[in-house]
């Protein structure tokens, strides 16, 4: 697991990204910005630009803009899918970007290019065997993301309790946990079954730094028990609170429209109408299972610091609530 030092935790992956705490915000699309990337990193943790939702001379003003907010390190999150894939690995290189997180591809198409640029590669899987590939491929370190999570599903619907031993046993680099994490209690849980650090998404929505439209936070932290769904399973697995739209995906899920009707269903832009625009009846809501107990928005630092505080206290004394 690691242990305590004068100024935060001593293992694997605080080493390997030269970081306080191992705590990791997710690179989330329409949330994961230059301010809460800074944020989060200049509070101890690992910080992430989310590439997703950026064209690329957006991300390269997302990058120089967090390399002005913070000296610590920072990553991008960067999905292999992505169109303009190329000018987006040109950017990251040009501009040194010290980490980068790969998902949503394969990850020996880019892990070689990225390493041999002195980049710290980690992918995101949510299956044991894509983290044994992800190992062969070279990269220094995998996500593995559970079922509850709001975005990178798998198919499969592992959830994070059972994937992490799971993926623990199946490779030898540093395991970071996902899906259903967002407070040190569940930070604890995820370490002692063979996790080395956490990534957080869901929670750092709500606070005040994430790009994410206001209208999407407060709908994050109005959701209870139930509110959310793994749907669009045909396309790209994610994990939606119901409304309207949702509402369309279900009845055309239920009806098993074939695949070409639901990408025009989707169409184009439904993310950034709903978490970015703050369309909360036609736009796409993507969050975690996890948001039922989040109640408030807050600063980052104050995430990570209630986070890695928790953390702290279930370690020494695990039993006592």
């Amino acid at each position: 697991m690691g242990q305590f030092t004068t100024t935060g935790f001593d293992n694997r992956i605080t080493r390997l990204f030269e970081i306080q705490y191992p705590i990791i915000q997710a690179g989330m699309i329409w949330a994961s910005g230059w301010r809460l990337a800074a944020a989060v990193s200049n509070a101890g943790g690992l910080g992430i630009i989310g590439a997703g939702s950026m064209y690329p001379e957006v991300l390269k003003e997302h990058i120089q803009k967090c390399k002005a907010a913070t000296d610590k390190p920072f990553a991008v999150n960067l999905p292999l899918l992505y169109p303009a894939i190329d000018e987006h690995i040109a950017i990251i290189i040009a501009e040194k970007v010290p980490i980068v997180f790969t998902s949503a591809g394969n990850p020996k198409t880019w892990t070689p290019t990225l390493k041999s640029n002195g980049i710290t590669v980690v992918h995101v899987v949510s299956s044991a065997k894509f983290a044994l590939k992800c190992q062969d491929a070279g990269v220094d370190a995998v996500v593995a993301e559970g079922f509850e999570a709001g975005g990178h599903n798998g198919r499969e619907e592992t959830t994070t309790l059972c994937l992490i031993p799971s993926v623990r046993k199946s490779i030898h680099i540093p395991l970071i946990a996902a899906g259903g994490i967002a407070t040190g209690r569940g930070m604890y849980a995820m370490m002692a079954m063979g996790a080395e650090g956490v990534q957080i998404g869901s929670r750092f929505v709500c606070t005040d730094e994430a790009s994410s439209h206001e209208g999407f936070k407060k709908a994050v932290v109005a959701a209870a028990e139930g509110d959310t769904v793994l749907t669009l399973k045909q396309l790209t697995p994610v994990r939606l609170i119901k409304n309207h739209f949702y509402k369309q995906v279900a009845d055309a899920e239920n009806a098993c429209v074939p695949k070409e009707e639901m990408e025009a269903l989707l169409g184009r832009g439904r993310a950034k109408k709903g978490m970015f625009e703050g369309d909360m009846e036609e736009g796409e809501l993507e969050i975690g299972q996890i948001s039922s107990i989040i109640n408030d928005i807050q600063p980052a630092a104050k995430v990570v610091a209630d986070v890695w505080q928790e953390f702290e206290s279930a370690y020494k004394s695990p039993f006592i609530y």
